[in-house]
């Protein structure tokens, strides 16, 4: 018998099985209206979408613990019940089509309050008269010229941990099956992690353990508050390319650190935190930054970046690399991208009972 893909095998985090390894990863819609974070008939289609087109895990966007921890005005939110409730559908139809439903939550940091990329309004930080708000960030170092942000008091930091972990609650609550902390792209815990926007002499600064330190306390925040069965990923950007920021032994150091309290698998990807950086971009670029966090943990994980072929996937599972891949913008341009994956890869395609006639 020919052997199963390794794309399409199923993998499991502690109490929940994904049918397969080809992922979607968070990727934000700007399209909350009426800017109260709750989600909308086009999450529910937009994320329906990508669940019946054969995905092993839908992850929904970077979703904000808090408003002032929103990218924009417009981004989804977990601060409130209303938000949860609204949740709870998308999440029900996700699961009809066979998928996983993951969300990411995050805080902004200083790259929030601003303009939506494709917003006629303007650009750059949102005013507070045009619903805007001040930033936060470990250090009130702006990012390009967006606001200065309000550096955070240790009251403030406690905060962050405790609303991420009752916005864990909540997605849980809401039927999401694994958890998805931002660490990435320059935003909140990301700016902790680097000493390119990290300038503390407290204990959320300077060495590498200090600068690690609300990371892990999320984690572990997040972990006791959801209880064992939740798997937890965290993304993390796995070097900053730029000289002077995280590299990418560092960043698989605070990955151990983070399984330990709990983390399950690692989404790595990588850059955000300034602008400028040189940064090699091509098919599968930031396979090795994968690679080198799963060789040094020991521990599953993700990989993203330009990965928008079948063959390129599975061979970058079969390679060691990574054990799961998220494809973002092919997921986009062709929602059904896992159904023909599988296609094209010999397995047995996740196509709906009603699409059926379309691959006879």
């Amino acid at each position: 018998m020919p052997r199963e893909p390794r794309l399409f095998t199923p993998i499991r985090l502690r109490g929940v099985e994904a049918r397969n390894r080809l992922w979607v990863p968070p990727m934000c819609q700007y399209s909350v209206v009426a800017q109260d974070g709750v989600p909308t008939d086009w999450h529910l289609v937009h994320l329906g979408a990508l669940a019946r087109g054969g995905a092993g895990v839908v992850i929904a966007e970077a979703t904000a613990v808090v408003p002032e921890g929103r990218i924009s005005p417009q981004d989804l939110g977990l601060w409130d019940d209303a938000q949860r409730d609204a949740f709870a559908p998308i999440v029900d139809f996700i699961h009809s089509q066979g998928a996983l439903a993951g969300i990411q939550l995050a805080h902004a940091g200083r790259k929030g309050s601003t303009y939506r990329p494709f917003d006629a309004a303007g650009s750059g930080s949102v005013p507070l008269h045009d619903g805007g708000w001040r930033t936060v960030a470990p250090s009130a170092i702006a990012f390009d010229d967006l606001d200065e942000p309000l550096a955070l008091d240790l009251d403030g930091i406690h905060a962050v941990v405790d609303a991420f972990a009752a916005a864990a609650r909540r997605a849980v609550s809401a039927g999401f099956d694994l958890l998805e902390l931002h660490a990435a792209h320059g935003y909140l815990l990301h700016e902790f992690l680097s000493p390119l926007s990290n300038r503390r002499t407290d204990e959320y600064g300077g060495s590498l353990e200090g600068r690690a330190r609300l990371v892990l306390e999320v984690v572990a925040a997040v972990r006791a508050a959801i209880g064992e069965e939740v798997p937890v990923l965290v993304r993390f950007s796995a070097t900053d390319w730029a000289d002077g920021g995280l590299t990418v032994d560092e960043v698989a150091t605070v990955a151990g650190w983070a399984a330990e309290r709990g983390a399950d698998l690692f989404d790595v990807s990588s850059g955000g935190v300034v602008s400028g950086a040189r940064i090699p971009v091509g098919p599968g670029y930031q396979l090795p930054l994968a690679a080198a966090v799963r060789a040094a943990t020991g521990m599953p994980v993700a990989a993203v970046g330009l990965i928008d072929q079948s063959f390129q996937a599975e061979q970058a599972l079969v390679a060691g690399q990574a054990d799961v891949v998220l494809a973002g913008r092919q997921m986009l341009r062709d929602p059904n991208f896992a159904i023909r994956a599988a296609r094209e890869l010999g397995a047995a395609a996740p196509v709906p009972l009603q699409y059926e006639r379309a691959y006879l």
